[in-house]
Formats: C-alpha cells, sequence, structure tokens
C-alpha cells in the first residue's frame, strides 16, 4: 500500500461540476492499493497517517505534532495510479488491487480511519469516480509513505539498526574464533629442547676420562 500525504491549507474534490467533499486545515491523503494488501498493511497506514508529524507545536516547532494532535480534517482519495509500473513510457497498472476488491478494501480503510480518529472529521472522494482534486498545499510538504512488503519482519528503522548491529556483532565473534587463552589451553605443550639439551651436555662433560 502506498500513501501520499500532502500537508494543505483547504483541498476539496469536485466530481462532474459538483463539490462532493472538501476540508480545511489538515492532510490530503491519496492512496494507492495493491493486489497484496491485506488488513495488516491497512492498519499500519492508518497508524502512520494519523501519527505522521507534519505540523509545528504551540511554540513554533516544525514537526512536531500529527493531524490528531493538532484536530485538524483528513481528506482521502484512492488513487490506484501510485501502483504503476512503467513499461517503457506506457503506465502499468497490473500490481494494483482490482476495482471489485478495491472498493471495500478502501471502505475498510475509511471505516478504520475513523474508528481511530474523530469520524466527522475524516472525508472522501468518490471510489471510481473520474474527480477534480484541488489542493492547496502548505509549504509544500508531500511524504510518501509504503506499507512494509509481505513477509518482512520489521520496518522500524531503530529496530532495524539494532538487528544489524547485533549481526555485526556475531560475525566479529565468529571472525576471531576461540579466544587467546582458550587457544593457550588447548595447545599441547612443547618440551624446552634447549634446555634439556643444555643438561645432557653438562652430564656428559662430566663423564669424560
Amino acid at each position: 500500500m502506498k500513501a501520499v500525504v500532502q500537508r494543505v491549507t483547504r483541498a476539496s474534490v469536485t466530481v462532474g461540476g459538483e463539490q462532493i467533499s472538501a476540508i480545511g486545515r489538515g492532510i490530503c491523503v491519496l492512496l494507492g492499493i495493491s493486489l497484496e494488501d491485506t488488513q495488516k498493511e491497512l492498519e499500519h497506514m492508518v497508524r502512520k497517517i494519523l501519527n505522521l508529524r507534519v505540523f509545528e507545536d504551540e511554540s513554533g516547532k516544525h514537526w512536531s505534532k500529527s493531524v490528531m494532535d493538532k484536530q485538524y480534517e483528513v481528506l482521502c482519495v484512492s488513487q490506484f495510479t501510485l501502483q504503476c509500473v512503467l513499461k517503457g513510457n506506457k503506465p502499468d497498472f497490473h500490481l494494483a488491487m482490482p476495482t471489485e476488491q478495491a472498493e471495500g478494501f478502501y471502505n475498510s480503510f475509511l471505516e478504520q480511519l475513523r474508528k481511530t480518529y474523530r469520524p466527522e472529521l475524516i472525508k472522501d472522494g468518490k471510489f471510481g469516480a473520474y474527480m477534480q482534486v484541488h489542493i492547496q498545499n502548505d509549504g509544500p510538504v508531500t511524504i510518501e509513505l509504503e506499507s512494509p512488503a509481505p513477509g518482512t519482519a520489521t520496518s522500524d528503522p531503530k529496530q532495524l539498526s539494532k538487528l544489524e548491529k547485533q549481526q555485526q556483532r556475531k560475525e566479529k565473534t565468529r571472525a576471531k574464533g576461540p579466544s587467546e587463552s582458550s587457544k593457550e589451553r588447548n595447545t599441547p605443550r612443547k618440551e624446552d629442547r634447549s634446555a634439556s639439551s643444555g643438561a645432557e651436555g653438562d652430564v656428559s662433560s662430566e663423564r669424560e676420562p
């Protein structure tokens, strides 16, 4: 699942010359659903969108507050073209979820947004319709989001960093091999031939006539 999130001062959707949806300050979300998306990807994307810190706080500090923190509005528009793969210069959309499945999935996405946030602040376009989406981007600020590929253990950068460090430590340990002390314990002691030969020389010299 892919999403393009834009911070806006206002945004609206028009179908057939009639405005069907509009918001003031908040975020506009263009959502592209793929063939492989499941409830897991849906929930991940809802969390990311609602917690994305693209607004400033009361003291003017940037990137500090989410749309939920500020109690702003959200306008969602389904956009299968985000799942585009180019074949030469021609867009191909075979990775996008088919319309008959995608509509139900998209409605579930909206339902999850409303369940997690304030339902009256979640607006949307008209699925499958030819729309004009009017966006007044604030900044401009545009963030691309993508859910983890199915089967990926984690997408959190901090967790990935931890796993990489653990793996590096393991590799270093293997490269070093056994410790020096264990090497000494496992290495058989050699006889001091020089000392032995010296002692024998002394004894033989005493036996000379």
